[in-house]
């Protein structure tokens, strides 16, 4: 009558805390600039080592530029790329050092080169650190403090959280892909919908989606408010994972995989919260106020402040001037001044594919400014090799270097005070992008077509 969070997490205890939380054994611990450095004050302030150094993978990402990476002019992201790199030194960690063949974003780096596994416990100070469950694992997002236990003891204290399973059933429609799913849920749900849960995603649907596809549906799981987003392992991510520098290799991945393969829930497993939505349902996707739950279908309507409560008028009054959208209005043909391809959410080798099918043969539009980076450099070596870069060239599209870029304003990759931009990155928020962005979230297929029409746009309209 277990489920697959329950095997992961039950074999990871190290003891219960009685009237309080469980001793929990952490398997993999993702390190990067911006939340490790006060981690690594802790460890001295009292003496302490790292206590299994080899379970540690730290990589700068946030602060890392996208158009050369020669230099950070930011001092301080100079010195927190700097700063991770001297305690890496120090502590014996490996570190993927920026503009490496090795570096990227870490929920990128992390699955593609197979240190992500399944039935592992993995945590990061980092929310989206919920992408790694897309392989099996139970994977979280910590904050500092609890870096510095992870390093000093490869244990957290942890409370256990409740369980969700998301079923998604049927064929997705053309032109609607994982991240058209996610925001579809996350409309659902809201964001709070599965606050103190950690969600299974099942069904059929799941079952046929790309891992490229299940990583991005992973990503967005924290935007609901859970504390992980899980799928079970299955030939799909098998595959995905065979031959992978870090994975299990020879006898040791058939003994592997035979684990594996247990590593799903039981058939009569009970979750403490179950929903099931129809993939038929779910169309192309776009955001339209300041929070990820916040969207519509791409040729749909904004609310009107009469079609939601009291409470939720004021929230979508006051997003809609934020966004300078009007009640009631469609979004489709908007202006849009930037279009963003990349983040951990959408910077995979898959997204560019899907991308560069719509741009193929056509021209960017001339009031676009695009970003286009990859999620590592791994991705980016794919890329030139499938030749996907001249067909991004011959539309008028500059390839950058692997960085977490636009996603967030901490690098030189900001979208300006009152421009719009079409964004794959999975976060809307007031001022993410650059103080005072606007950012309508969507997919790879529907930035693409916005891209070259210059304006938010239908990609089924393209296909």
């Amino acid at each position: 009558m277990n489920t697959l969070f329950d095997k992961i997490w039950d074999s990871h205890v190290v003891q219960n805390v009685q009237d309080g939380p469980t001793q929990l054994y952490i398997d993999r611990l993702y390190a990067h600039e911006v939340t490790s450095p006060q981690a690594f004050d802790t460890l001295r302030d009292k003496g302490l080592k790292v206590f299994r150094p080899d379970h540690v993978i730290a990589m700068p990402d946030h602060n890392t530029p996208s158009d050369q990476q020669e230099r950070i002019d930011d001092p301080i992201g100079k010195k927190q790329v700097e700063t991770l790199k001297a305690n890496c030194e120090e502590f014996g960690i490996k570190h993927f050092t920026m503009g490496t063949k090795d570096n990227g974003i870490i929920h990128v780096v992390g699955p593609e080169k197979g240190l992500s596994l399944p039935g592992m416990t993995i945590v990061c100070g980092d929310s989206h650190t919920s992408t790694h469950g897309a392989v099996g694992a139970l994977a979280m997002g910590i904050g500092t403090s609890e870096v510095a236990q992870v390093l000093a003891s490869e244990t957290i204290l942890q409370s256990k959280p409740k369980s969700m399973r998301i079923n998604i059933e049927g064929e997705l429609q053309p032109g609607v892909t994982a991240k058209d799913v996610a925001l579809y849920i996350m409309a659902q749900m809201t964001t709070s919908g599965a606050t103190g849960y950690v969600v299974e995603y099942a069904g059929s649907t799941i079952r046929n989606m790309s891992m490229e596809g299940r990583l991005t549906l992973s990503n967005l799981s924290i935007e609901m408010g859970s504390r992980a987003g899980i799928i079970a392992p299955d030939e799909t991510t098998f595959a995905y994972l065979k031959g992978r520098e870090y994975a299990p290799k020879g006898a040791e991945w058939d003994k592997a995989v035979e684990y594996w393969k247990t590593l799903k829930s039981d058939d009569d497993a009970v979750f403490d919260k179950e929903v099931t939505y129809k993939a038929e349902d779910i169309a192309p996707r776009i955001t339209y106020g300041t929070n990820p739950g916040a969207g519509i279908a791409v040729d749909g309507t904004v609310p009107t402040l009469e079609s939601v409560g009291e409470t939720e008028a004021a929230q979508l009054k006051s997003q809609l001037e934020y966004m300078q959208f009007q009640p009631g209005e469609k979004l489709e043909g908007k202006p849009v001044d930037y279009v963003f391809l990349g983040a951990c959410t959408n910077g995979r080798i898959e997204d560019f594919r899907a991308f560069a099918s719509i741009v193929k043969g056509k021209k960017k539009a001339d009031n676009v400014v695009a970003w286009l980076v990859p999620g590592s450099w791994l991705v980016r070596q794919q890329i030139i090799d499938e030749g996907i870069d001249k067909i991004l060239a011959d539309a008028g599209f500059e390839l950058r270097l692997p960085s977490c870029s636009a996603c967030l304003a901490m690098n030189p990759d900001k979208v300006p005070a009152g421009k719009l931009a079409i964004s794959t990155s999975n976060r809307n928020f007031v001022g993410r992008q650059g103080p005072g962005a606007r950012t309508v979230l969507a997919s790879p297929l529907t930035v693409a077509a916005s891209a070259i029409t210059g304006v938010i746009t239908d990609p089924r309209t393209m296909i």
